[in-house]
């Protein structure tokens, strides 16, 4: 099964320079409870924003660069390698909007956290048309942080 894991704002956007346009660490919680034990499937520059690779999930980097690699990621340069890696299992592509769109077609389900919020950004997904809502939890908004919403979305 292919999940994808990501938050996005109400215009679309996952993130700016490399960084989250916000804070919310229940969010952070729910990315580490989805994503434990699991390999995960990004970009370069999703791996290259994490401080360090994160403990207990594989790192599998999908990048075009042939000379590119990094300790704690294992580099694939196509989707079909990529996933080979994953040896058929259950995987969670985490970003970025680059690889979202590259395997849109193959997602079994998307836990997405909605921000409430219209931050500028220069990495955009598109809203998911044709997936069916299964689950949904709101927070409300708290001081500076935006309200968001928990939403599980399938096929």
């Amino acid at each position: 099964m292919m999940i994808f894991v990501l938050a996005r704002a109400d215009n679309g956007v996952i993130g700016v320079g490399g960084r989250l346009p916000w804070r919310l660490p229940e969010d952070l919680r729910r990315f580490k409870a989805l994503t434990m034990g699991t390999p995960m499937v990004m970009g370069r520059k999703t791996f290259e924003s994490f401080p360090a690779p994160l403990p207990g999930r594989r790192h599998i980097v999908l990048t075009r660069d042939r000379t590119w690699s990094a300790a704690g990621a294992e580099v694939a340069h196509d989707v079909e390698a990529a996933l080979a890696l994953t040896a058929n299992g259950d995987v969670t592509v985490v970003g970025g909007a680059e690889i979202y769109a590259l395997l849109l077609d193959r997602a079994d389900r998307i836990e997405l956290t909605e921000v409430h919020c219209t931050p500028d950004g220069d990495a955009v997904v598109p809203a998911f048309t044709g997936w069916r809502e299964v689950a949904r939890e709101s927070r409300p908004a708290e001081g500076e942080r935006p309200a968001y919403d928990f939403v599980t979305l399938v096929r």
